[in-house]
C-alpha cells in the first residue's frame, strides 16, 4: 500500500487493489479469454451499430437515433471497466491509482445512469407509436429529439460529478483492497475512514431515481402501449405492433435485470462473488445484445456488405 503519513500517523491511502479473481488464480486463462470475447462482441457490435445507422437513411428517425447513443454508451461503459480488468488478468498487476479509480467510477456511473435514462426515452418513443401514431411527428420532432438525448447526457454527467467530487473528499487510511473488479461506490465507501453520510445519502438519492424512477416509467410506458395492443382488432395488427416494441422490451429486462443482480440483491445479502457475476452482466453481457437487437438494423447491414443480393 503506497500513501503519506498523516496528522494522526496513519497511512493514507494514495492506491487501490482491486481484488478482482484472485481467488481464483487457476481461472486467470479462461477469464482472461471470457472477458476478451465479451468486450470484443460488445466493443465490434456497438460500432456497427453506430455505422449502420449513420450510413444508413432508413435508419434517420428518432428510435434508431436513441438507440445511437445507447450504443455510444455501452462503449464507454464497457471501455471503463473490462480493459483494465483484461490487464490486471493478464499480468497480474491489480493496484489501481485513486486518481484513476476516480476517473472510471465517473464514467461507468455516466454511461450506466445515462443508459438507463435513455430507456426511459426510448420506452416513451415506443409509447408515442403505437398509442400516438397520428401525432408522432409532433410529439417527437427532431428538436426534441436532440433536446432530450443531450439532456441525459449532461444531466448525468453533472450527478455523477457531484458524486465523483464527494468521493474525492474522503480519506482512506485502512485496508485499500476493493473487492470488485472495478472500482463502485459501496465498497470505496467501506473503505473509508471518513464519514460518509452525505455520500450514502446522495447515492441512495441516485439510485431512488434513476433505478426507481425510471423503472416504474418504463413500465408505465409499456403498460399502456400492452393495453393498446390488446385493443387492436385484426392478428396481424397486434404482430406488427407488439414486434415494434418487442426488442426494446427484451433489452429493458436484460438490463433492468442486470441492475438488479448488481445493486438490489447485493444491497439484501451482499455477496462478493455474486456482486462480480453482477458487474459482467452489468458492463458486458448485456451490451453485446445490441448487435441482435433489432432486425432493421441487420438488414441494413447486409445492405452495406459488399456482394449482398436482396
Amino acid at each position: 500500500m503506497s500513501g503519506q503519513v498523516g496528522k494522526s500517523n496513519q497511512t493514507l491511502v494514495t492506491e487501490f487493489m482491486l481484488q478482482g479473481f484472485s481467488e481464483h488464480p487457476q481461472l486467470w486463462l479462461p477469464l482472461l479469454s471470457y472477458f476478451f470475447f465479451l468486450y470484443t462482441m460488445a466493443l465490434v457490435g456497438n460500432t456497427l451499430i453506430i455505422t449502420i445507422i449513420t450510413c444508413s437513411s432508413c435508419l434517420h428517425s428518432p428510435m434508431y437515433f436513441f438507440l445511437f447513443n445507447l450504443a455510444t454508451m455501452d462503449i464507454i461503459c464497457t471501455s471503463s471497466a473490462i480493459p483494465k480488468a483484461l490487464t490486471d488478468l493478464a499480468w497480474k498487476e491489480n493496484i489501481i491509482s485513486f486518481e484513476r479509480c476516480k476517473a472510471q467510477l465517473l464514467f461507468l456511473a455516466w454511461s450506466g445512469s445515462s443508459e438507463l435514462l435513455l430507456l426511459t426515452v426510448m420506452a416513451y418513443d415506443s409509447y408515442v407509436t403505437i398509442c400516438q401514431p397520428l401525432h408522432y411527428g409532433t410529439l417527437m420532432s427532431l428538436w426534441l429529439c436532440l433536446v432530450l438525448a443531450v439532456g441525459v447526457w449532461i444531466s448525468c454527467a453533472l450527478n455523477d460529478s457531484v458524486h465523483t467530487g464527494l468521493m474525492a473528499q474522503l480519506s482512506f487510511c485502512g485496508s485499500n483492497v476493493i473487492t470488485h473488479f472495478f472500482c463502485k461506490i459501496p465498497p470505496l465507501l467501506l473503505l473509508s475512514c471518513s464519514p460518509t453520510y452525505i455520500n450514502s445519502i446522495m447515492t441512495l438519492l441516485a439510485k431512488a431515481f434513476y433505478e426507481c424512477t425510471n423503472f416504474l416509467l418504463t413500465l408505465m410506458s409499456h403498460g399502456f402501449i400492452i393495453a393498446s395492443i390488446l385493443c387492436i382488432c385484426s392478428a396481424e395488427g397486434k404482430q406488427r405492433a407488439f414486434s415494434t416494441c418487442s426488442s426494446h422490451l427484451i433489452v429493458i429486462s436484460v438490463y433492468y435485470s442486470a441492475v438488479v443482480c448488481a445493486y438490489i440483491i447485493p444491497a439484501l445479502s451482499y455477496s462478493p462473488e455474486k456482486n462480480k457475476l453482477a458487474g459482467v452482466l452489468y458492463t458486458a453481457v448485456s451490451t453485446t445484445l445490441n448487435l441482435l437487437r433489432n432486425k432493421e438494423v441487420k438488414t441494413s447491414l447486409g445492405k452495406l456488405l459488399p456482394g449482398h443480393k436482396h
